[in-house]
């Protein structure tokens, strides 16, 4: 603006800019989730929502899978093209196999896994949206969260369950590892776990 309205030169470089506020992602503890998803009726919503926590896939990710991404052989689920444009693989659970197999018993799919109104397209991410925000309400959880907070709870709850940060990092297709780190401020048993060390010094007051 300054170089183009007063066609004076002015550096970047002087120009102090503020930082941008990092605000640390919300997470829900395991019975939080299980009472979300206890308030879901409808099948196919409710396992579209079990894949996102249980593999730590994005709505999108979920929503665009097919069958033929389900490698129950070797248990992982491979997602296609996710952000930048990434193939990677994430986990398969037992759990949520056993659902999978059951939600194909029922829906019979025939390319994309969660088909919407038209086979050839998958459902529209609003119509989950809604259907968490809803169960959110039902079950009575007050703090923020979304679809896409079952995704921060999957990395918090990995970790939490010793699997260690590169590994973190590679099923959830961060391209930084700096990205996965924040998840070690949101870990509560880490945060619990460490003493402070002036109940370990030989300080008397």
């Amino acid at each position: 603006m300054f170089n183009s309205v007063l066609n004076r030169n002015w550096s970047d470089n002087v120009i102090i800019r503020p930082k941008k506020l990092k605000k640390l992602p919300s997470v829900l503890s395991i019975a939080e989730i299980g009472s979300i998803l206890s308030h879901i009726n409808n099948f196919k919503h409710k396992t579209i929502l079990v894949t996102a926590y249980s593999a730590g896939l994005r709505i999108s990710e979920v929503l665009n899978l097919k069958i033929s991404d389900i490698d129950s052989a070797n248990m992982r689920i491979k997602i296609n093209n996710g952000k930048g444009n990434k193939d990677r693989f994430s986990i398969l659970g037992e759990k949520n196999l056993s659902m999978l197999r059951h939600y194909y018993k029922l829906y019979r799919p025939t390319d994309f896994l969660f088909p919407g109104i038209t086979p050839d397209k998958p459902l529209a991410p609003r119509q989950i949206q809604a259907a968490f925000k809803s169960a959110k309400e039902n079950a009575g959880i007050l703090k923020p969260a979304s679809v896409h907070t079952l995704r921060h709870s999957f990395a918090t709850h990995l970790l939490e369950n010793n699997t260690d940060l590169r590994t973190i990092q590679i099923l959830m297709g961060h391209s930084n590892i700096n990205t996965t780190c924040v998840y070690l401020h949101l870990s509560t048993n880490r945060i619990l776990s460490v003493k402070s060390p002036f109940d370990g010094g030989n300080i008397d007051v």
